[in-house]
């Protein structure tokens, strides 16, 4: 199935999705949002498919924010009916039980960094710039922004980089969270694929539980989490997958897991 604004590709247990508006710099349109949803899904129910990578095409962006030219026009209605399908869209990628890169190869703004905090890892070439520009326009974050960035990089930097509307560079970045690690431009999908690689090779049931207690007890006081942890723990005990992993241990050899 092809997209008006999307290129897939899968090897092996790798599928990678490159969002293709490059004259656009990969803004985000309804369409682009209605492809990516579709899209999250065909990684979600495909079996083979054990780790996503989103990045952008083109040299320049990954993602320079939402569509301005679509949203010119829009009634608070309207508007307000965009913004719920891109945090539905956003909130996909979390509740996912496979791990979901960002390879951020360039601008990185508004949407866009509001795409990589939805991301479980996030690596960044030298060039790409993040930042929540939204307050230039008269507008605010809408797909999640003024929501998960505190979490990552903190309260008071998070309002600086709203209330400012400033870009920061990808060594910024790293050294406030946002990204995983930094590369050269042109050594990041090597790198990011290395990585995904190394995840695919992990059992894919315990990958999930541990991405669903950390995604779900962050938000839940202490007690609560820890049941959802300790009940995540004891589920992983049904797998085929556990017997290897302990029996490949004990035996000092590498665990082959099967997804099972």
């Amino acid at each position: 199935m092809g997209y008006e604004t999307l290129e897939l590709t899968q090897k092996d247990a790798l599928f990678r999705i490159s969002i293709n508006r490059p004259k656009a710099l990969n803004a985000l349109n309804r369409q682009v949002l209605e492809d990516l949803d579709d899209a999250l899904d065909r990684f979600e129910k495909d079996e083979a498919a054990r780790v996503c990578v989103i990045t952008g095409a083109g040299e320049k962006a990954f993602v320079a924010g939402a569509d301005i030219a679509e949203m010119a026009d829009l009634t608070p209605l309207e508007a307000e009916r965009f913004c719920r399908f891109g945090q539905e869209v956003f909130l996909k990628i979390e509740a996912i039980e496979k791990p979901v890169l960002a390879a951020v190869n360039g601008f990185a703004l508004g949407g866009g960094t509001e795409l990589v905090l939805a991301c479980d890892l996030a690596y960044a070439s030298e060039k790409a710039r993040f930042g929540q520009p939204e307050i230039n326009l008269g507008i605010i974050p809408g797909f999640g922004g003024t929501q998960r960035l505190a979490k990552v990089i903190g309260m008071r930097r998070a309002k600086e980089w709203i209330y400012l509307g400033d870009m920061v560079d990808a060594r910024t970045a790293k050294t406030l969270g946002l990204v995983n690690a930094v590369f050269p431009p042109e050594n990041l999908m090597e790198e990011v694929e290395a990585v995904a690689r190394k995840l695919a090779s992990k059992p894919p049931f315990a990958l999930g539980q541990a991405k669903k207690a950390i995604e779900k007890g962050y938000v839940l006081d202490p007690h609560t989490g820890l049941v959802l942890e300790r009940e995540a723990f004891a589920m992983t005990f049904a797998s085929e997958d556990r017997g290897e992993g302990i029996q490949a241990f004990l035996e000092k050899r590498s665990p082959a897991f099967t997804g099972k």
